[in-house]
């Protein structure tokens, strides 16, 4: 296309937005087209806005499922951006000339499709050829720039080469002859091929439309990838526009961050140090060559500070000199990040990276995020996100920065409005309601005051896919209110699983919906007529049973859950004892199952107390049950106070016999130690009588019982230790503190060879 003017750029540079808008000044032409899809022209009024700030990206997502996206970002130094900000400025034509989003999501749908279907044909003689294919596929383009460059890396030569270098001439030769490089050793797969024909066949037919429209080629600033030089300068004045495959789709500005922008996150035309870039920036901009450098080590120096590690002035000033030395060993007169890096390793920290690290992720990633104007997004469940955000006051939580929320329950009875008494409440609604739209923004996480119904802490923590995940859950509904009820629907419709509905019951209580909660209930209620598992029935009554416990204090109603629950319950104790019958690999579920329904019942009146411990002690006290459960149901009952000492003697002495085979035995002490631990050291009659078992035992006994009691105290504390030792030494009459050494050395880690040795042992089972 002889006479218009290219501009090849690297998507995140800042040394191309620099220059480029040199370049710009320098031309000053009536039309600039910039590489982006075409379609996002309607976003450029809001791009220039001064509330938008940088970064930030244009989202696209089908309005079919499954959703696909196609995220087009921007960052301050973004070649593009200021390409865009000029035009706006100098009130200059600007156009975007790559293919439309539809189609890039069409394409994308088209091949994630075409790999799925590879995938289910792929049977193992071309298994066998494409591993053979891969093995003598040619190394990456960017590997074979690694191995050439005297950096060893691509990434630093660039940096050394175009993003330092003098002037506009020079990087706009430079960056078109890298483009021209890569493009010629690329080695592309049948579909990049594909792909990129057409977007540069439609980018040529968009240059030109425009010199067709009057147009002047001396007067069009071309902005594209560096890549894609070469390929749109070939004019072809009667070139046919294939017919573009769509996608029905829609497109939002949206907020993003630096972490989403460097390659750490894995987004392909990131960089790895987005807020040092900015420093780049900010030097060429201030035409200080040096900034980046001398401000990316007083950072360094500042974070180590913050975090409470000394960093002198000193320091900084031997690292700055130290990288300006590295960098002339390489031929350069800038540093480069890994230039400035080795010298803050070197001399900031003592030589140990680690030392250093944190506040090296915080000066080369960064964790800003950007922001959009009010009202700019484009669908209604974003809309009502950020309006919740700021009525329950969570804005500052909008951070790339995990920050911790504790919340209050219960009614604030000094507030001036009802809105404000219940805020800690609604906020727990609209954050469980995010959790089942699977947002990822909040975690709940456990509460140190495990008995407090009122008390909730989350952690809560903006990305990038929070806004993706939010846009796509627009298809469920038009706020997160109601997206979140079709999610609970979806998650209940066709369900089998009774435990998987008492979850979705769970949730709904918790998000405070009390329509899709009788929705859940009904499915609930029909699933518990059918024949159901023990384990299954303990995860149930777990999850109902914190729905009631929470009931007031969540302003719900709970009626129709407590004849639900009771019918379960019953049902337990009545199938308890058969399910207590089985191996050690199934146990651990069935002693959770017990745990589980133990809770509950103390956690309610209503569930009869005389059934449950019925329950417990058929399966404590019964031989042809798994001896772990039995001594689990022993526990229970000790802890309970309804086990007496004479009959856990007796209990003990039975099941502790030479009689018994040896891991029947320290199975069933397994069992007993998984309950209240306390309770049993302090009962010197229990060790007596294990060391009494273990005295009875021969070698060969002795062995198999001892994997079986490594286990059981596998879990216990280096002060339950200690205690179980000082017991142990009153019965030997010995001191209790050489007893510990000796006893934590074969339970600690450093015996754990010879016990993994014991563990293979043939006991001729």
């Amino acid at each position: 296309m002889s006479g218009v003017n290219f501009f090849g750029i690297r998507h995140l540079s800042p040394a191309g937005a620099f220059f480029l808008c040199e370049f710009l000044e320098e031309k000053h032409p009536e039309l600039v087209i910039i590489e982006a899809p075409s379609d996002f022209e309607d976003t450029i009024k809001d791009i220039v806005r001064k509330e938008t700030r940088p970064p930030f990206a244009v989202l696209a997502y089908s309005q079919s499922v499954p959703v696909r996206t196609i995220l087009y970002p921007f960052a301050k130094y973004s070649p593009e951006y200021q390409a865009i900000k000029w035009c706006s400025e100098h009130n200059v034509q600007l156009r975007f000339m790559d293919l439309p989003s539809e189609t890039f999501l069409a394409l994308s749908d088209e091949r994630i499709k075409q790999e799925d279907s590879a995938e289910d044909e792929n049977n193992e003689e071309q298994s066998e050829q494409t591993s053979k294919n891969s093995a003598e596929q040619k190394p990456d383009v960017y590997e074979l720039l690694d191995e050439k460059s005297e950096d060893g890396s691509h990434e630093t030569f660039w940096e050394r080469t175009l993003e330092h270098c003098a002037n506009a001439d020079a990087y706009h030769e430079g960056a078109n002859l890298f483009g021209a490089n890569i493009r010629e050793f690329s080695e592309k797969d049948g579909y990049d091929e594909k792909e990129t024909t057409l977007r540069e066949t439609h980018m040529r037919s968009v240059i030109r439309n425009a010199v067709k429209s009057g147009v002047s080629p001396e007067n069009i600033v071309v902005v594209t990838g560096a890549y894609h030089v070469e390929g749109l300068k070939t004019w072809e004045a009667d070139e046919e526009m294939p017919k573009l495959p769509k996608l029905t789709s829609l497109h939002t500005l949206m907020p993003y961050s630096y972490y989403r922008l460097s390659t750490r996150s894995g987004y392909g035309a990131g960089n790895k140090a987005p807020a040092y870039y900015e420093l780049i920036w900010k030097g060429l901009c201030r035409n200080d060559r040096f900034y980046a450098a001398n401000a990316y080590l007083s950072k360094i120096a500042e974070k180590m500070r913050e975090n409470g590690s000394a960093a002198s002035s000193a320091q900084v000033i031997e690292a700055l000199r130290l990288a300006r030395t590295l960098s002339q060993l390489h031929g350069g007169e800038i540093p480069t990040l890994r230039d400035i890096r080795d010298a803050a390793v070197t001399c900031i920290g003592e030589g140990s990276f680690a030392a250093i690290s944190t506040a090296v992720a915080d000066t080369e990633i960064g964790t800003a995020i950007g922001e959009i104007p009010e009202g700019v997004s484009r669908t209604s469940i974003q809309d009502d996100f950020y309006r919740q955000l700021k009525e329950l006051k969570l804005e500052k939580y909008r951070s790339v920065t995990a920050q911790d929320l504790k919340l209050d329950l219960r009614e604030n009875l000094r507030a001036s409005s009802e809105k404000s008494a219940l805020l800690d409440l609604r906020r727990s609604y609209f954050l469980h309601r995010l959790r089942v739209l699977k947002l990822g923004f909040a975690t709940l996480v456990p509460s140190r005051q495990d008995n407090a119904t009122w008390a909730e802490m989350w952690q809560v923590q903006w990305t990038t896919e929070c806004e993706i995940v939010l846009v796509e859950s627009a298809l469920k509904g038009d706020t997160v209110e109601l997206a979140a009820s079709f999610q609970i629907k979806e998650n209940v419709e066709g369900q089998e699983d009774i435990s998987v509905i008492a979850k979705a019951v769970e949730d709904a209580f918790c998000c405070g919906m009390s329509g899709a909660a009788s929705y859940a209930v009904a499915a609930l209620q029909a699933a518990a007529a059918d024949n159901i598992p023990f384990e299954k029935i303990a995860q149930t009554m777990f999850s109902l049973s914190n729905v009631i416990s929470y009931g007031d204090i969540r302003k719900n109603d709970c009626t129709t859950i407590v004849p639900i629950l009771k019918q379960l319950y019953y049902r337990a104790c009545l199938i308890m004892s058969s399910s207590c019958i089985c191996n050690d690999d199934v146990s651990k579920e069935i002693a959770d199952a017990i745990n589980m329904i133990n809770a509950a019942q103390l956690a309610h009146d209503f569930l009869e107390t005389d059934k449950w411990l019925k329950a417990l002690s058929e399966v404590a006290f019964r031989d042809d049950l798994n001896t772990r459960l039995s001594g689990l149901c022993a526990a229970i009952l000790l802890e309970r106070n309804v086990m007496s000492n004479d009959e856990l003697k007796t209990e003990v002495s039975r099941r502790l016999s030479k009689g018994v085979p040896a891991d029947l035995g320290a199975g069933w002490f397994e069992g007993l130690a998984m309950k209240n631990r306390n309770g049993l050291i302090a009962r010197l009659s229990l060790w007596e009588s294990l060391d009494d078992y273990l005295k009875e035992l021969d070698d060969e006994e002795f062995k198999r019982a001892l994997v079986f009691l490594r286990r059981a105290f596998a879990d216990f504390s280096s002060g339950e230790k200690d205690a179980i030792a000082e017991n142990l030494g009153e019965i030997w009459g010995l001191n209790g503190e050489e007893v510990s050494e000796v006893l934590n050395a074969v339970l600690d880690e450093a015996s754990q060879q010879a016990i993994d040795e014991l563990s293979d042992f043939d006991f001729d089972l």
